[in-house]
C-alpha cells in the first residue's frame, strides 16, 4: 500500500471543546465520534497535537489491557486533554504500569476486596441512617447533595482509609479544590501538596500498624520496605479524590430516579432487582466529561485497520463503550433487566478502579435508605433547573433540591 493511500485512510483530527451539560446529556460529540468509526482522531481544549480515540467495547478492553500501550511514558509528553492544569507525580499509581503498578496495588488491596469492604458496611449505614434522620428532622425542602450524597462518601472514605472524622472536612476541601478546573493551576496544586503532606504524615505514623485501614496498609507496606513513602502517599491521595466520584455518579443516579419516577416506583416494589439495576445505572450514566488519562502506543499497533505508531497518544473511553449496541442492545434505554452487564464504569485492566466494590456498597446502600425512608421524595424544582457542575471533569449535579 502506498503512502499516499495510508494518508487517504487517516481519520481527520475533531476538535473535542468537551462543554458542561445538562443533566445526564450524552456528549452528542462522543456521539458524532462513535459514528465516524471505532478509531477516530481528537484534540481536546488543553495540552498539545492530537491524539487517537478508541470508542467500542472490545477495542476498549483491548487498549486497557495490552502492555504495548503504556502510562509511564505519557509523563514526558505534553499530550491533548481536557485538564487545563496536569502534574502527574512521577511514581503515582495512575501513571505506572506493570509490575511496579502491580507492587503498589497489592499493598492495599486487602482493603478493597469483598472482605474489605463488608468490614465498612455496618459503619456506613449507620452513618448514611444518622444523615437521613438529620434530613428528615430538619424538614422539607432539602438539598439532597448537602444533606446526604456529599458527606456520605466522604465518611465512608475516611473510614476505609483510617483519616480521622474531624479531617473529613478538610479533605474534602482539598478534593474539591484539585478536581475544579475553575480555581486555576496554582490553586490546585496548592491543595495537592497539602494532602501530600498530610497523608505523608499520617502513613509515617503507622509503619508498624497491623489496622486494616489503607493508611495502616500502606505505612506497614512502608516499614517493610516494599513501597517508598512517596509511592504510598501518591496511591493514599488518588483512593481518597476517587472516593468522592461517589457523589457525583449518584447525585446523576437520584436525578435520574426523580425525573423518572417509574424507574424509583419499579426499585421501590422489587428490592430484590436493585443490585442489578444499579449496575444498569452505572453503566447509563455518564459519569465524566470527555475522556480521562491517555496511554502512549509502546510500539505500532493495528486496531480495526487503523495503524497507531509507537509513540501515538492513545485515549479509550468507557462512557462509548458501555453504549456499545453490538454488546449493550439498545444501549440508550435504561434497562434493569439487562443481562450480562459487563460494563466498563470502573475501567478494565491493570488501572481497573479499586474503589468499585466500595462504590457498588454505597449506592446500593443509599438507594434503599433514600428509597425505603423518603418514599414520597420529589424534585423541588424543574428538572431543567437542577444546577449541575461546571468545568468539572466528573460530571454531577451542584445541589439536587427535593421535597417530601
Amino acid at each position: 500500500m502506498s503512502e499516499e493511500t495510508i494518508s487517504q485512510t487517516v481519520p481527520p483530527v475533531r476538535d473535542w471543546p468537551a462543554v458542561d451539560l445538562p443533566g445526564s446529556d450524552f456528549d452528542p460529540v462522543l456521539t458524532e465520534l462513535m459514528r465516524e468509526g471505532p478509531v477516530t482522531r481528537i484534540s481536546l481544549p488543553n495540552g498539545e497535537g492530537w491524539a487517537w480515540l478508541v470508542t467500542r467495547h472490545d477495542d476498549v478492553r483491548l487498549v486497557t489491557n495490552d502492555p504495548r500501550f503504556g502510562r509511564e511514558a505519557v509523563m514526558d509528553r505534553q499530550v491533548t486533554r481536557l485538564a487545563p492544569h496536569f502534574i502527574p507525580a512521577r511514581g503515582a499509581v495512575g501513571f505506572l504500569d506493570p509490575p511496579h503498578h502491580t507492587r503498589l496495588r497489592r499493598s492495599v488491596a486487602a482493603a478493597f476486596t469483598a472482605r474489605g469492604v463488608e468490614r465498612v458496611r455496618e459503619r456506613s449505614r449507620a452513618m448514611l441512617d444518622e444523615l437521613v434522620d438529620a434530613m428528615l428532622g430538619a424538614g422539607p425542602p432539602a438539598d439532597l447533595t448537602e444533606a446526604v450524597l456529599s458527606p456520605f462518601p466522604i465518611a465512608v472514605i475516611c473510614e476505609l482509609m483510617g483519616a480521622p472524622a474531624t479531617d473529613r472536612h478538610t479533605l474534602h476541601t482539598w478534593t474539591q479544590l484539585i478536581l475544579s478546573s475553575s480555581h486555576g493551576a496554582e490553586v490546585s496544586e496548592r491543595a495537592k501538596n497539602e494532602m501530600n503532606a498530610y497523608f505523608s504524615d499520617l502513613i509515617g505514623l503507622r509503619s508498624d500498624s497491623t489496622g486494616e485501614d489503607v493508611t495502616s496498609l500502606l505505612g506497614a507496606a512502608v516499614g517493610r520496605q516494599e513501597i517508598t513513602l512517596e509511592e504510598a502517599v501518591g496511591l493514599a491521595v488518588l483512593l481518597q479524590i476517587g472516593g468522592e466520584a461517589v457523589t457525583n455518579n449518584s447525585g446523576q443516579m437520584f436525578h435520574l430516579l426523580l425525573t423518572r419516577p417509574e424507574l424509583a416506583e419499579r426499585l421501590r416494589s422489587e428490592p430484590e432487582i436493585r443490585p442489578r439495576a444499579i449496575d444498569e445505572l452505572l453503566r447509563w450514566i455518564p459519569h465524566r466529561n470527555a475522556v480521562g488519562l491517555s496511554r502512549i502506543a509502546l510500539e505500532d499497533v493495528e486496531i480495526k485497520g487503523v495503524r497507531i505508531r509507537a509513540g501515538d497518544a492513545v485515549y479509550v473511553s468507557y462512557l462509548a463503550a458501555n453504549r456499545d449496541p453490538e454488546i449493550f442492545p439498545d444501549p440508550d434505554t435504561v434497562d434493569f433487566d439487562r443481562s450480562p452487564n459487563p460494563h466498563v464504569s470502573f475501567g478494565f485492566g491493570p488501572h481497573y478502579c479499586p474503589g468499585g466494590m466500595l462504590a457498588r456498597l454505597e449506592s446500593e446502600l443509599l438507594v434503599d435508605a433514600v428509597l425505603d425512608r423518603v418514599p414520597g421524595m420529589k424534585l423541588a424544582v424543574a428538572p431543567e433547573d437542577v444546577p449541575f457542575k461546571k468545568g468539572a471533569l466528573i460530571r454531577g449535579p451542584e445541589a439536587l433540591p427535593v421535597t417530601w
